[in-house]
């Protein structure tokens, strides 16, 4: 969708054309009101449960629907990949990142890209 118009209530401008709404502005009132929760409460699932009265399991199936409706990936769950990776390589491409010689994109292109196979 696309709005066609702006209007001001206060001074009777208006201003037609094509505008395109942020992915946020694309969200239910629900959803915008879960996310003003969810950054209030910095992210304190906890906290978004006790506000929202709502359950941990509602609370990660909304945020999932707004991590959908944004058009991104849900992620899964771990994959039986992810729990046979090196961790001696892992700490190392970390290790890398924390001394400054790579950068976080680097980190999580080697992270994700990571062989089954330790090398050496």
């Amino acid at each position: 969708m696309h709005v066609t118009g702006l209007h001001c209530p206060d001074c009777h401008t208006s201003l037609t054309g094509t505008f395109n709404l942020c992915k946020f502005c694309r969200l239910s009132e629900e959803q915008q009101l879960f996310v003003e929760v969810f950054i209030t409460s910095r992210g304190n699932i906890k906290e978004v449960e006790r506000v929202l009265g709502i359950s941990y399991p509602t609370v990660r199936s909304r945020l999932d629907g707004i991590i959908e409706a944004l058009g991104c990936s849900v992620p899964g769950p771990k994959d039986k990949e992810d729990e046979v990776l090196d961790p001696a390589a892992r700490r190392e491409v970390l290790a890398a990142l924390d001394r400054g010689e790579i950068s976080a994109e680097e980190a999580i292109r080697r992270l994700r890209g990571q062989s089954l196979v330790s090398e050496g």
